[in-house]
């Protein structure tokens, strides 16, 4: 799995100030920018998060780049529907030359079922490019293709929209694929913009739990 983040706003943690300052200010939107320093900044940020009021982190945007990840974990990640989406397209892409395919770690510490996962993957490659050399379109070809084939997206979130799914893909009862790219994206944000992230994550490094059925090993609480 490769996570990178290609693009973010620029003085993220500023214009989310601004936009919250500005709501109670008279001044003007410059002579607003020309007051706010670091200490402000961090000051504003802490009251507004600690209060909840999350709208004016939308003004902040992260764009992420994913590689080596599967077609079950876009299916989740689709889910969350305030984020912008480009994918790698199985209708338009031939997979001429050798297919990826993610295995889950469960399945690999079972050596007789890893054996028949990778004999399925490749009687699913060798008919999928059986299927493309009959000359059939690589949109119908595709169908034989399982959850387990690696894909590419770009997306794009906001800073509100981030802090809502670290608080549910970073939690140790998320899937585990997608759990590790949210945490390596939260990583990738907090150096970016702390203020926005410092207590991002599961709901239990907050308030608490929100779980039916707990983990049983909490993050640790800020």
């Amino acid at each position: 799995m490769k996570v990178k983040l290609l693009q973010f706003t620029q003085e993220p943690e500023k214009i989310c100030a601004l936009a919250a300052g500005l709501c109670y200010s008279y001044k003007t939107v410059d002579e607003l920018a020309q007051s706010f320093d670091k200490e402000k900044i961090e000051k504003l940020l802490s009251k507004v998060i600690s209060s909840g009021h999350y709208s004016v982190l939308e003004h902040a945007s992260f764009t992420f780049g994913i590689e080596g990840v599967s077609r079950a974990l876009l299916a989740q990640l689709t889910r969350h529907r305030i984020a912008s989406f480009s994918v790698q397209s199985q209708r338009y892409v031939k997979f001429k030359n050798t297919l990826e395919f993610i295995v889950p770690e469960s399945i690999k510490k079972n050596a007789e079922l890893l054996k028949k996962y990778n004999n399925f993957l490749i009687e699913a490659e060798n008919l999928y490019k059986e299927i493309l050399s009959a000359e059939i379109p690589a949109e119908d070809a595709r169908f034989i293709l399982p959850n387990a084939s690696a894909t590419k997206i770009i997306f794009t979130m906001n800073a509100r929209e981030l802090r809502h799914f670290f608080s549910l893909r970073t939690c140790n009862r998320a899937q585990w694929e997608i759990r590790e790219m949210a945490c390596r994206m939260l990583s990738l944000v907090k150096q970016k913009a702390p203020l926005l992230f410092n207590d991002a994550g599961p709901d239990c490094i907050r308030e608490g739990c929100h779980e039916t059925f707990t983990c049983g090993k909490p993050w640790k609480k800020i």
